[in-house]
């Protein structure tokens, strides 16, 4: 008898909390959804007006800075909006396990763990919420000053659906570098304006530069776009007499340069071009010392912002919602990438390697191969960029994506030497067999846009290093470099 109570107690005990979990996940489920509808229709709004704002000429600074605010917003947003999907997705799958299950422990230990994670989901969703309607409720000022702004003419690259066909991002670092092009000099056209853009390696300074140059209004503005390197910056006073008329002068400088250097140059163009203007395009902080306006800095993406990239380039024309476990795989993946300051070439190459074959198995692999690069050579030189550790001439050590050991540095064209053959990354970490025998030319990538930047670095085999126990697969390496 109190065999058979017992068993009724506990199967009525197991009914009971199973009727809480449905209720409970029912009321929540009911709020959860108001609040995403209406965390989707803001972001549509958002989505609107950056995408509007990208087709004017924005002058305000005001302006500038709330548009920056309104695109941070948005791309928060676009995450939680993803994270709360495959949470509820998750949801579902433990439901599934609770009714499965007749143990009122196991139903107990699913509810904690569910309270927990939906507790926290929730409130990200209303954090998000909260920041989007303030956002927008700020920007009716916004929308009707951007009506007043002038358009642009499009490009074809600028709607091209293809995601390494346009310039992701940076939208009022655009606009303040169109501004500066475009209107006069506060001191008049007897000065020369100069502004600094200040970024880390690949963080897309040349890609911005080039993109507003190909603006038409920009190339009106200009009768010659001149692009210099800084080591060579002397040689255009030989050619004095043949530049004539307003120019623009882009200059990439990879190291400092002396004041007196500077000064020269900078009255030369003085005195030859009324009216023309310099960009200063470089990593290193102390050349804003010369600029006449306010320096734009380039900062890495934000997490929110890579992970929205990465996603789009990952997935291509796919839904990720058809794909839960591909689309978390990617969210760990761009942790592991924002994490370990990774590149924009660095992003780039991961994510078209994914979007080759979209199996679970195959994300796994490359997303543990780029885990163990990542780290082998973080291990070795400390947080940097990889293609930052090539440009200082350290060799890149790639043993764990061509499953042999391997290094990699820059390539260095030599018409006397037969070229070896070549392989992209992306091709390499889908397929290791694709790897040539002996030493080969690795392509990291090739850019789509202006200025059409390519990534291109030599492999040779450390296998003698290997055998003589300097470096093993797998394990970290100890020594100098190869």
């Amino acid at each position: 008898m109190e065999v058979a109570l017992s068993a009724v107690a506990g199967e009525l005990v197991s009914r009971f909390i199973s009727f809480l979990l449905n209720k409970y996940h029912s009321s929540r489920l009911h709020s959860q959804e108001k609040v995403m509808e209406r965390l989707q229709h803001l972001l549509m709004r958002v989505c609107t007006i950056v995408e509007g704002a990208d087709t004017r000429y924005i002058n305000n600074s005001g302006m500038m800075m709330q548009l920056k605010m309104l695109s941070e917003a948005m791309y928060r947003g676009y995450s939680v909006v993803d994270n709360s999907k495959y949470q509820a997705l998750q949801d579902g799958a433990s439901s599934d396990e609770v009714s499965s299950n007749d143990s009122s422990t196991w139903s107990l230990y699913l509810a904690k763990r569910s309270r927990t994670t939906n507790k926290a989901t929730h409130l990200e969703l209303h954090c998000a919420l909260e920041d989007l309607e303030i956002v927008v409720a700020n920007m009716a000022e916004f929308v009707i000053l951007l009506g007043g702004c002038e358009r642009m003419s499009r490009r074809s690259y600028d709607i091209y659906l293809y995601i390494d066909n346009f310039m992701f991002g940076r939208h009022a670092e655009k606009q303040k570098l169109l501004s500066f092009l475009l209107h006069p000099d506060p001191l008049g056209d007897h000065a020369l304006a100069v502004l600094p853009l200040i970024g880390g390696a690949t963080t897309g300074k040349k890609t911005l530069v080039a993109h507003v140059c190909g603006d038409e209004r920009v190339r009106q503005r200009f009768s010659s776009i001149l692009h210099l390197k800084g080591d060579n910056l002397l040689r255009i006073l030989d050619h004095g007499r043949t530049m004539k008329g307003v120019m623009l002068i882009v200059i990439e400088f990879v190291s400092d340069v002396d004041d007196d250097d500077w000064e020269r140059f900078h009255s030369f163009l003085i005195r030859i071009g009324r009216g023309s203007k310099i960009i200063i395009v470089s990593r290193i902080k102390s050349l804003v010392r010369f600029g006449s306006v306010k320096p734009i800095f380039l900062s890495a993406l934000s997490h929110d912002e890579l992970r929205y990239l990465f996603k789009i380039m990952a997935f291509g024309s796919v839904d990720p919602t058809e794909h839960p476990r591909l689309l978390q795989l990617a969210d760990e993946f761009a942790k592991v990438l924002h994490s370990m300051q990774s590149s924009l070439v660095e992003i780039t190459v991961f994510a078209d390697a994914l979007r080759r074959s979209l199996h679970v198995q195959s994300w796994c692999c490359i997303l543990d191969k780029g885990i163990r690069f990542l780290k082998r050579n973080l291990s070795m030189y400390g947080m940097q960029p990889i293609i930052a550790l090539l440009e200082q001439g350290h060799p890149v050590d790639i043993t764990d994506v061509t499953s042999h050991p391997h290094s990699m540095t820059p390539y260095t064209i030599n018409a006397s030497i037969e070229k070896p053959p070549s392989v992209t990354a992306a091709e390499l970490l889908t397929d290791p067999s694709v790897r040539p025998k002996g030493d080969f030319i690795l392509i990291l990538w090739e850019s789509r846009i202006p200025p059409y930047e390519s990534f291109v670095y030599f492999v040779t085999s450390r296998a003698q290093d290997t055998n003589q126990g300097s470096t093993l697969a797998g394990r970290k390496r100890r020594g100098v470099p190869v």
